[in-house]
């Protein structure tokens, strides 16, 4: 489970600590009000009542297709989010009715953030007193280039709150990948074909667009947390502004060259879609064939082959949903007993954003040349030309990111110039990896950087 509370700038370092065993004594973790989790919730209460809001007007003006695919994709993330928050709190073994009934209409949410502000103001009420019940948690920290191991005391209560917030960061990314991206993608289709925008329909697609770009950005954050799981990470201001923007610039730009091209070719442009979906819905599945290893059954104690084999699926089509809009930042690995790959894989996302590019231009080319008709008062050429420069400007963020701002940029083997030296100029490969291999000392790893 990832530590979402915070710590100071600099740990308090007590001189009479364990020195045998090189570990600093870290103060308290401080609790903080849970933004995030009204944030979800409320992003989850303003896209449901939108997208019912719009099934009962389809529904009067009789766009039975329409309200159809509304309602669908609202049903299909809103279950998925119910499962998610029932699994995190492994609430089927537990003797919790009401919880339950409000995850069985579709409201699990909701009583979770009750639960989770009533825990945090059961923790302010106690703030100063001893909890009677405690952990340790060590994690390794870079404090001035050095690598230190910290070591915390961790209350139940805000280990059970932390629990509440892990919860929320799954749940926003399924609602964002499986509802709010087909959700939004269908929407702006629809009003490029109607030439109209609802006032309903735009609140809707402003709160899937909102989902989607807070989705893509826990997700970078989950992914790092993810990798170096035994670090304590911190992400400043300035990291997730410059995330924020590559996510939402490489998102809008790649929904919209979508719905552009499906506008153009409409049923022509599904077996397109479906294959490329299916493609990447099949390549974990794949690669763990013909690795030949064993299904991994370490997912939870309590589960079947049935149900691990459940997860594994949902875990899969999370992965394909987002892919298919965006990098994941992290490559699945079904063979794995972690199930991805804990390596930074330059060329995996080298190639997810090369496809992606050559893929976005013939769609926009598309566009340019049989999709006229759909937009009469706009050039299409030079809306082609500015969703591929957005396109190319996330790509940009991206890689300042990971050459300047990633909190552990420091531990990389080889840096993004590295990678794009040694696959571009091809200047003597071996000798470069020869005089450039890694040490374990922080210091030297930092000098890469």
């Amino acid at each position: 489970m990832d530590r979402v509370y915070e710590i100071p700038e600099e740990p308090t370092v007590d001189p009479t600590s364990s020195l045998e065993e090189d570990v600093i004594r870290g103060p308290n973790p401080r609790f903080t009000f849970p933004f995030g989790i009204l944030f979800s919730t409320f992003l989850y209460c303003g896209e449901a009542a939108s997208a019912l809001y719009m099934v009962r007007i389809y529904r009067k003006n009789s766009e039975t297709y329409w309200m159809t695919y509304t309602l669908s994709f609202f049903m299909f993330s809103s279950i998925m989010v119910q499962l998610t928050l029932i699994f995190v709190h492994r609430d089927l073994a537990k003797d919790k009715p009401l919880s339950l009934f409000m995850h069985l209409i579709l409201l699990g949410p909701v009583i979770r953030c009750l639960e989770a502000m009533i825990k945090y103001l059961t923790l302010w009420k106690k703030e100063g007193q001893e909890e009677p019940y405690v952990s340790l948690t060590r994690k390794k920290m870079l404090i001035n280039g050095e690598e230190v191991l910290i070591e915390w005391e961790v209350g139940h209560s805000i280990r059970t709150l932390a629990m509440h917030r892990n919860a929320y960061k799954r749940m926003s990314q399924i609602q964002a990948f499986l509802g709010s991206v087909p959700q939004l993608t269908y929407q702006l289709y629809v009003t490029l074909i109607s030439a109209e925008v609802p006032l309903g329909r735009a609140v809707l697609m402003v709160f899937s667009l909102i989902s989607v770009t807070y989705g893509a950005t826990l997700c970078n954050m989950l992914a790092i947390q993810i990798k170096y799981d035994e670090y304590k990470i911190r992400l400043g201001p300035l990291e997730v502004l410059c995330i924020t923007i590559w996510r939402t610039l490489e998102i809008t730009s790649r929904l919209v060259i979508l719905v552009l091209f499906s506008a153009t070719l409409k049923l022509k442009a599904v077996p397109f879609l479906l294959l490329n979906f299916l493609i990447i819905l099949f390549e974990p599945w794949v690669k763990f064939w013909r690795s030949g290893a064993q299904m991994p059954n370490n997912i939870e104690k309590n589960f079947s082959r049935v149900g691990t084999l459940v997860v594994l699926i949902s875990i899969t089509v999370l992965y394909a949903g987002i892919n298919f809009s965006c990098w994941s930042a992290l490559q699945l690995k079904l063979a794995d007993r972690d199930l991805v790959d804990k390596g930074q894989n330059w060329g995996h996302m080298g190639l997810h954003y090369s496809v992606r590019l050559v893929e976005n231009v013939i769609m926009v080319l598309v566009f340019k040349f049989f999709g006229v008709k759909v937009l009469l008062d706009y050039c299409p050429s030079l809306i082609a030309l500015q969703l591929i420069i957005a396109y190319l400007i996330s790509i940009g963020f991206m890689l300042l990111f990971f050459q300047y701002l990633h909190p552990l940029r420091s531990l990389f083997p080889h840096n993004v110039v590295d990678y794009l030296h040694c696959v571009c100029c091809h200047r003597h490969p071996r000798g470069r990896i020869e005089n450039s291999e890694p040490s374990r000392d922080a210091e030297a790893r930092q000098s890469i950087v």
